[in-house]
């Protein structure tokens, strides 16, 4: 099997739609990704080739990805990536050809070595996408022809960790990942053809590319996919569309709350079926402000690169949804585990591991963190958490991100929680400072959306939290500094403050 299966919707139905007005049937899809790949193949493409893709979010990157990673293996970029940072992941994955849109990043362009292909992806006049090469490799490879399509154990993307505190790893995700994850997705939140998914996660990234767009496409559903994500458009989509879904990073959700007070007729016009959070905690209060302002289920999942993207998701209603944890695991086996690689009892504090289809084999040409990260068949995360009798996932923190202030260590995400109840706080993030006799102390930074000054958010969380997770100092910032895909900096926050080692 491969992903090429996933596309069984019904002919005539639409399968993609973008705000422009364009529409492909499911029909066209197929038919034109099988073409795309016969263009791929004649340019000297074939099988386990990597394929870097530089495009942002619209249907042309839909169907490139898709030929991508039926002929080769498809690499896609952050089309904002610097040239050095191209330059790098070319090298990393040992690109041999790079597909853009005719109006190219000329970064992505500069970085390509003489021996990488390079193919404009050109929109026809129905909407589809035709391939032209653009320019051919030093030593010029031959025309292969039509290669058969690749089987569920070939290496269908490879993408790569954030690499927050070390050099990125390399993670080769198989036809059989994907095809497992989507339908574990589908089956979490009962996907059907009737589903309209508004689709503006990155599609560079792992929650994009599974937990939106293979998700729809393997349900029979319709993507609806502007190209990129955009508040101030984001109520005018759902009224001209009506979604019955959409899956987002936490600071998405708190920019569309933000706006949703000024749309309040298409909300009530427009009811979702449910949201989905996923790719950071989303923080409990957050929850309670969008069920109450949406009057929709708001559903906090879990999910990483090596597994595909879903490992735990809490539950349509009638299930219970639990606010501050994030569900249990779908077609995976979640567990939690001491230091030893020893599976820990109901209730015991650890890091989470999990094991099924979806999970990766291991990194690629990295046997030191396979060594170390894939233990007894399960994978470790580096999440700490707990399960409770039910089976339902608490995340109390990134290991490497829990502070240790003086041997107590404590979860930044519970600090980040009760700054946020606060009404003046639309943002905030706790971190941990070296500390010269404590090893590490607590900060954090918000975004006002209200009068408060740095004095009165202290004394508000003493009243709340214990003296040992009360933050040494607050930084009132005008935004927060994110990564590629909207994920907050906390590892990197005192180096980016400049923030020296404290003494008092």
């Amino acid at each position: 099997m491969n992903i090429f299966e996933l596309l069984a919707g019904e002919d005539n139905h639409k399968a993609l739609v973008t705000p422009e007005g364009s529409a492909l049937t499911y029909k066209q899809l197929r038919e034109n990704i099988v073409e795309l790949v016969s263009q791929l193949n004649s340019f000297g493409l074939q099988r386990g080739e990597r394929i870097a893709i530089a495009m942002s979010n619209g249907v042309p990157m839909v169907l490139t990805f898709l030929a991508a990673a039926l002929c080769g293996t498809a690499a896609p970029l952050n089309p904002k990536y610097k040239q050095e940072e191209f330059a790098f992941y070319y090298e990393d994955t040992q690109a041999k050809a790079l597909i853009t849109l005719p109006d190219v990043p000329e970064a992505a362009i500069a970085a390509a070595t003489p021996d990488m292909i390079h193919i404009h992806a050109k929109v026809t006049e129905n909407g589809t996408l035709s391939f032209e090469l653009v320019k051919t490799a030093s030593g010029e490879g031959e025309s292969l022809g039509n290669q058969e399509f690749p089987d569920s154990d070939d290496v269908a993307m490879i993408l790569h960790t954030s690499g927050t505190t070390s050099r990125p790893k390399r993670v080769p995700i198989r036809h059989r990942n994907l095809i497992a994850s989507a339908n574990n997705i589908v089956d979490a939140y009962s996907l059907s053809a009737v589903d309209k998914t508004l689709c503006f996660m990155p599609l560079f990234h792992i929650h994009g590319l599974v937990g939106c767009m293979l998700a729809t496409l393997a349900s029979g559903g319709t993507l609806v996919i502007p190209d990129g994500f955009n508040a101030l458009s984001f109520w005018k989509l759902v009224e001209t569309y009506k979604p019955t879904w959409y899956s987002a990073a936490p600071t998405m959700h708190q920019t569309i709350l933000a706006r949703a007070s000024r749309n309040e007729a298409i909300i009530k016009a427009n009811r979702f079926r449910f949201i989905r959070s996923s790719s950071a905690p989303l923080p409990p209060v957050i929850i309670e402000q969008m069920e109450a302002t949406l009057n929709a289920p708001v559903l906090e999942s879990y999910s990483m690169t090596e597994a595909a993207h879903l490992m735990a998701t809490n539950p349509l209603p009638p299930k219970v949804r639990k606010p501050g944890m994030v569900g249990y695991g779908f077609g995976v086996e979640v567990g939690i585990m001491d230091e030893d690689g020893n599976l820990l009892s109901q209730g015991s504090l650890g890091e989470v591991v999990v094991k099924g289809p979806n999970v990766i084999d291991g990194y690629e040409n990295n046997p030191q963190a396979n060594a170390t990260t894939f233990v007894n068949g399960w994978f470790r995360t580096g999440d700490q958490g707990t399960l409770d009798a039910d089976g339902y996932l608490r995340l109390t923190g990134r290991i490497k991100e829990l502070i240790n202030r003086g041997g107590e260590k404590i979860s930044p995400l519970e600090v980040d929680d009760i700054l946020l109840r606060h009404p003046a706080v639309a943002e905030a993030l706790a971190f941990a400072v070296p500390h010269k006799s404590l090893g590490e102390d607590i900060h954090a930074a918000v975004v006002l959306k209200g009068e408060t000054s740095e004095k009165e958010l202290l004394a508000y969380c003493a009243t709340i939290l214990a003296d040992f997770k009360l933050p040494n100092q607050i930084h009132i910032l005008d935004e927060l500094p994110r990564g590629a895909t909207g994920k907050l900096q906390r590892l990197n926050m005192a180096k980016l403050l400049k923030i020296e080692t404290e003494h008092r």
